[in-house]
């Protein structure tokens, strides 16, 4: 039920209305600070929902040269969840889906779909330095790559990619699952 009413919010009409976060990522460790950008919107009123229930995000607002933003300055696990922005005239802005965990491993992939044919490089992060590791990529829960340099690159990223994706490290633990998205370009006036 929860993935039939995701898809149907992903497909709205989003003209112009954008929300990107910083660092451009899906995966955050406890602790860490996310801010998120409104484009093209002077007061931004980002919602977020978790576990079924919506509530703005008011927590530190600023305005920015090209729109506004929200910031969170520590999150926990409970600021895990889906996060957009309604405009006044009723557009919806894409939706980035986080996951903020307590455990020493993330997956550093990017926050908004990939365009076609694109090289996307997906990264295995611990949170305590460790100089000496191999990664494990995982792709629907299947094996599909192991890296001593915590990297893994997906050339020209197409349809047959998407999919969840998750990494873990040989006694540090896993990282949550991120769903990696792809976009097709469409007939707009803009450059990415």
């Amino acid at each position: 039920m929860t993935i039939v009413i995701l898809l149907g919010v992903q497909d709205q009409k989003v003209d112009a209305v954008s929300l990107r976060v910083v660092l451009n990522r899906l995966q955050f460790f406890e602790y860490e600070e996310v801010t998120f950008y409104c484009e093209a919107v002077i007061n931004c009123e980002v919602m977020h929902k978790f576990k079924g229930k919506v509530e703005s995000c008011n927590k530190t607002n600023e305005r920015t040269p090209t729109g506004s933003s929200c910031s969170i300055k520590i999150v926990f696990t409970d600021d895990s969840g889906e996060y957009w922005y309604e405009t006044e005239g009723g557009k919806r802005s894409n939706i980035i889906s986080l996951s903020v965990t307590a455990g020493a491993v993330i997956l550093e992939s990017p926050a908004v779909p990939v365009s076609m044919e694109e090289t996307v490089t997906l990264s295995c992060s611990i949170k305590y330095a460790s100089s000496n590791f191999t990664a494990d990529f995982y792709k629907d829960g299947h094996l599909i790559y192991q890296s001593s340099k915590r990297n893994m690159n997906i050339y020209r990223f197409s349809k047959s990619d998407e999919g969840l994706y998750k990494c873990s490290i040989s006694g540090a633990g896993e990282s949550p699952e991120s769903w990696l998205k792809v976009t097709v370009a469409q007939n707009v006036n803009s450059t990415t």
